[in-house]
């Protein structure tokens, strides 16, 4: 299996997972939607980087290595790398709030995002899929 097999494999995964987060959303569970659109934003970068052909790094926040292969990148990839970067940090940042909550003050994972936060990862999940869609459509 070649690695652009691979990545553009993880559409419809993240279809699916795009569906699971408006789902979430539906039922008020907010930091269930931070925590998997987290997911989608791995997928999405870790799929770009495979795409590339680019091994990508085994952690959970991948954007900074886009910014290496920059000359690899479409134009609208180039364009997009600080708003693609700044997603991924924030959300990685977040992965574990929204699993296991505050465990230090013992806050639960529920009282920690909003709807807002919720939405606002939505969006970033949509935005970046849309570009992630041109990229692997390349031949």
């Amino acid at each position: 299996m070649t690695s652009r097999k691979i990545s553009r494999d993880y559409v419809p995964k993240i279809e699916v997972r795009l569906e699971a987060l408006r789902l979430f959303l539906d039922r008020e569970r907010f930091d269930d939607v931070v925590r998997e659109a987290h997911e989608c934003i791995e997928l999405i970068v870790k799929g770009a980087l495979r795409f590339i052909g680019v091994d990508p790094p085994r952690r959970h926040d991948p954007a900074p290595i886009l910014r290496l292969h920059l000359e690899r990148l479409p134009p609208a990839w180039q364009a997009a790398l600080d708003d693609i970067e700044r997603v991924s940090e924030d959300l990685a940042q977040d992965r574990g709030l929204a699993f296991y909550g505050d465990e230090d003050d013992l806050v639960p994972p529920s009282e920690l995002f909003e709807r807002a936060d919720a939405e606002s990862a939505i969006a970033a999940v949509e935005r970046l899929l849309g570009l992630y869609r041109t990229l692997v459509a390349l031949p």
